[in-house]
């Protein structure tokens, strides 16, 4: 007597899983209505199935992220006021060439702090969130 052959792919590795009373009594209802094993419905669950990551971000990451947002807004509309002042004196010339280099540093300590201000941000709440200031 031959023994029995059968179309299907030989399986090799064995996957186990342990389920309480709640989730088993779940799978058992939901494979129910198909006429199907228990390791072809899990088969066709996992190829068919469309994972997607869960991002959790509380209210408050959203709401430090918004007042944040805010403020380095504002610092870009300071640090343009700064630099229209800056290119007005430097119109004016000499007397105010002084006043126009103080100006200017003023922008830069301005873009620093906005710098820094993300920077503490992205180690407080995540890099990857940092970006949609």
């Amino acid at each position: 007597m031959s023994q029995k052959r059968y179309n299907t792919p030989h399986r090799r590795h064995v996957v186990k899983t342990r389920m309480t009373e709640e989730e088993y009594a779940d799978f058992a209802a939901r494979l129910a209505p198909y006429d199907m094993s228990q390791a072809e419905f899990i088969r066709q669950a996992i190829t068919r199935a469309t994972i997607r990551p869960v991002v959790n971000v509380s209210a408050v990451n959203d709401e430090l992220l918004a007042a944040i947002g805010r403020l380095t807004a504002e610092y870009g509309k300071i640090g343009g006021n700064l630099n229209q002042i800056a290119r007005y004196l430097n119109e004016y010339g000499t007397p105010y060439n002084t006043l126009s280099g103080e100006v200017r540093a003023a922008i830069s300590d301005l873009a620093a702090l906005k710098y820094e201000v993300l920077q503490k941000v992205g180690e407080a709440v995540g890099d990857t969130q940092t970006y949609q200031l």
